[in-house]
């Protein structure tokens, strides 16, 4: 159990509820042989025990907080030396973060349409909706490891039926069609989105800055696949942290690169900290707000796979308006105290201080005024 579960009951309460606790998708888990970790901090994804998968042929193990576990969840798969994945289809989006190996991917439809690509470390691709796709270890020696976060939930819950979720035949055409560049690296953008399906290395990306975010703060989002699930890359420097937010629930944060914590709290709470490294894994809960620092002292950077999350008549996310505006940002200037003492602490044993002048006065230029003032 979490120790952010939802609150218990007396067991008077809890037993008129008990036949509603099972679900589809949590008989699918059981009916996989898999585990689910019910954790929203994982310390390293790389390292995190694995139980043999039948179904896919190689090992795993679901990751799915109480708090997102009806929407999307996570899972790490591994593919032995010189192995191959069974073939899959699903009527679920799936997006993939490669953790560790070499390999290739082959996509294809109902219309006999194929694509194969090649990964490595550090790749980032999506599954089109519905199209048939099977993962192959690159490495005769070592084994390939993937995090990947989907839709499972809320649509195994939705048909009941695995073999319609697995097993139905359509072409969504609109998402994939055999398109041969369909998985070559682009640099088109629109605003902050990258238009793109796939990214070779996502340690190395260029970002775009987002100074609304925080100090020295880059950013970059993606749709891939023509999906609905949403990503984004974020990275700030050395002696810099990022403006606490909330959203709903769903968000897998995984390190990339650098090292720090992240703070977590509820309204009204006290915070938590996280530390990490590359191949942590943070899920914040629904609506508590979370915070991110760079107290190593290299630059520090992560990979966020979501939902949805809300936003205004804009089409700007409520986690990017300050809460001095009705939105989900604490600014700099409205933080508690010790977030700024625990942040010099940290950054202390590598001989460093914070670099947050120049972020605190700018912020204070186009600070709105707290309601009623």
């Amino acid at each position: 159990m979490s120790q952010f579960a939802a609150p218990l009951v007396n067991q008077d309460l809890a037993k008129k509820f008990e036949t509603e606790v099972d679900t589809p998708y949590y008989k699918w888990v059981r009916d996989q042989g898999l585990d689910i970790i019910p954790a929203n901090y994982i310390a390293d994804l790389r390292a995190v025990d694995l139980k043999p998968w039948a179904a896919r042929g190689g090992k795993g193990v679901i990751i799915n907080h109480d708090d997102s576990r009806n929407t999307n969840d996570c899972y790490v798969c591994e593919i032995a030396p010189g192995g191959k994945l069974a073939p899959r289809r699903q009527l679920f989006e799936e997006m993939v973060l490669i953790l560790s190996g070499r390999g290739s991917t082959s996509i294809w439809n109902d219309a006999g349409k194929t694509i194969t690509f090649e990964w490595k470390e550090g790749a980032i691709f999506a599954i089109p909706l519905n199209c048939h796709h099977q993962h192959f270890n690159g490495s005769g020696q070592d084994a390939a490891r993937y995090v990947a976060t989907t839709f499972a939930p809320w649509v195994l819950n939705l048909y009941g039926d695995p073999d319609f979720v697995f097993g139905h035949a359509h072409d969504f055409t609109s998402r994939f069609n055999g398109e041969p560049d369909y998985f070559a690296p682009k640099s088109e953008r629109a605003g902050f989105k990258l238009i793109t399906n796939f990214v070779p290395d996502a340690v190395n990306l260029p970002l775009f800055e987002s100074k609304e975010r925080g100090a020295g703060s880059g950013h970059v989002r993606f749709n891939m696949a023509r999906g609905t699930m949403a990503s984004h890359i974020s990275q700030f420097p050395v002696g810099t942290y990022k403006k606490a937010h909330a959203h709903n629930a769903g968000a897998h944060v995984i390190v990339l690169s650098g090292e720090g914590y992240s703070l977590m709290w509820p309204e009204g709470d006290e915070p938590r900290r996280f530390d990490w490294k590359p191949g942590s894994l943070i899920v914040p809960p629904n609506a508590w707000f979370h915070q991110h620092f760079n107290s190593g002292d290299k630059p520090a950077r992560y990979l966020a796979f979501k939902h949805s999350s809300p936003r205004n008549a804009q089409g700007v996310p409520m986690s990017w308006i300050s809460r001095r505006l009705g939105g989900l940002q604490i600014d700099y200037a409205d933080e508690a105290p010790a977030v700024r003492q625990m942040f010099s602490d940290a950054l202390a044993r590598y001989g460093l201080k914070p670099d947050m002048d120049n972020a605190y006065a700018k912020e204070l230029e186009t600070l709105p005024p707290l309601p009623g003032k």
